[in-house]
C-alpha cells in the first residue's frame, strides 16, 4: 500500500487508516478479525482518541495488540484534549491526563501520533507546545499534530515552535473530502476550504482525512430526494456536491471502478501527502478500499471532479 512520511516517525503511514470509533473489548473478537483484515490488505496505521466509547477503543486496540504482539509494526493515532461540558480542555494539565490514561489503555509506553482533538483559540500556542514537547522529550509522543485545527493556527503553532526550538506540528486531521461540508457535522469539526489545501501544498505537512468519503455520500444508498438522513442532508446535500457526485460516477464507470472508490482516490491524489481514514466492515469493503487507495488520477481529474475545470 501506498504510504506518507511524517516528520519525526521512523515508520511510514500508510494512505488508509482504519477508523477505530465504536470498537470496544464487549466485540473484541469483531475488533481482532477487522484488524487482521485491514492487516491483511496493508495497512498499518489505526485511529483512536482518548473519548472514543469512553476509552473503549484504545482498550480494544490494546488486546488485539497484545495479543498479536505487532505494536513495533503499528502506528497508533490517538487523540487527546477534547472540549467537554465544562469548555475547553486543551491546557497541560488535561493532555498529560488524557496521554497517561490513553498508554496505559493501550498497553504501550508511547503513541506514534498523538493530536489534539480540538482547538481552543484562547490558548497561546506555546504553552500547548512546551507541554507536547515535554512528552516527546520523554519519547511518550514521537510526532504531533491538530485535528480539527484551522490552518492559521497551525501556521502559527509551527511559527512559534522554530523561533522556540520546539518541535512543531507534524501533520493535521481535519476533514477533507470529494463532498464539501455546508457546516460542521459535529460541533467545533473543521473542514478545509480551498485556501487551507493550497496551504498544505505549499507546506507540504500531511493531512489525515477524517470522514473522507463523507460519511458515505459517494456510495449511492442515498439521493437527491431521499432526505432521511437529517445529518447527511444537513451537511452535504446541495447542488455543487451532488455535480461531483454525478462526475465521480461518470469516471467510475469510464475506469470499471465504482464511485466511492473515485472518491477516495481524490482525496489521496492530493498535490500534498495524504491519508484517509476508513471504517470497512468486511473483507469485500476492505478490498474496495484498496482498489481506491490504488488509483492514479491526475491534476486535471482532480480538477473536474471538484468543478474547478469543465
Amino acid at each position: 500500500m501506498n504510504a506518507i512520511t511524517i516528520a519525526g516517525l521512523d515508520k511510514k503511514v500508510t494512505q488508509l487508516i482504519m477508523g477505530t470509533d465504536y470498537y470496544k473489548p464487549e466485540i473484541q473478537e469483531k475488533v481482532n478479525g477487522l484488524l487482521d483484515l485491514y492487516i491483511g490488505i496493508g495497512g498499518n496505521t489505526l485511529d483512536t482518541a482518548y473519548g472514543y466509547g469512553g476509552g473503549l477503543s484504545e482498550i480494544a486496540i490494546g488486546n488485539w495488540m497484545a495479543d498479536r504482539g505487532n505494536r513495533n509494526d503499528i502506528v497508533i493515532l490517538t487523540k487527546g484534549a477534547h472540549h467537554d461540558a465544562n469548555g475547553p480542555r486543551v491546557n497541560k494539565a488535561c493532555i498529560d491526563h488524557d496521554l497517561a490514561i490513553s498508554l496505559e489503555r493501550l498497553r504501550t509506553d508511547y503513541v506514534d501520533l498523538y493530536a489534539l482533538h480540538r482547538d481552543d483559540p484562547e490558548m497561546p500556542v506555546g504553552v500547548i507546545l512546551e507541554a507536547l514537547n515535554e512528552h516527546i522529550e520523554a519519547g511518550r509522543i514521537r510526532a504531533i499534530g491538530g485535528s480539527n485545527w484551522s490552518h492559521e493556527r497551525l501556521q502559527e503553532a509551527n511559527d512559534y515552535a522554530a523561533k522556540n526550538g520546539l518541535v512543531g506540528f507534524s501533520f493535521s486531521s481535519p476533514n477533507l473530502s470529494l463532498a464539501k461540508a455546508k457546516e460542521p457535522y459535529w460541533p467545533g469539526c473543521v473542514s478545509v476550504d480551498e485556501e487551507a489545501c493550497r496551504w498544505h501544498e505549499a507546506t507540504q505537512l500531511p493531512l489525515l482525512s477524517w470522514s473522507s468519503q463523507a460519511r458515505g455520500f459517494f456510495t449511492g444508498r442515498f439521493t437527491r430526494d431521499n432526505l432521511e438522513n437529517t445529518d447527511l442532508v444537513r451537511v452535504f446535500y446541495n447542488d455543487a456536491n451532488w455535480e461531483r457526485f454525478d462526475r465521480a460516477e461518470r469516471m467510475a464507470r469510464d475506469k470499471g471502478l465504482t464511485t466511492i472508490q473515485i472518491a477516495l482516490a481524490y482525496v489521496l491524489n492530493q498535490l500534498f501527502p495524504s491519508a484517509a481514514l476508513i471504517g470497512p466492515q468486511n473483507q469485500e469493503e476492505m478490498d474496495s478500499c484498496k482498489v481506491g487507495a490504488d488509483v492514479r488520477l491526475t491534476k486535471e481529474e482532480l480538477a473536474w471532479l471538484d468543478l474547478s475545470a469543465d
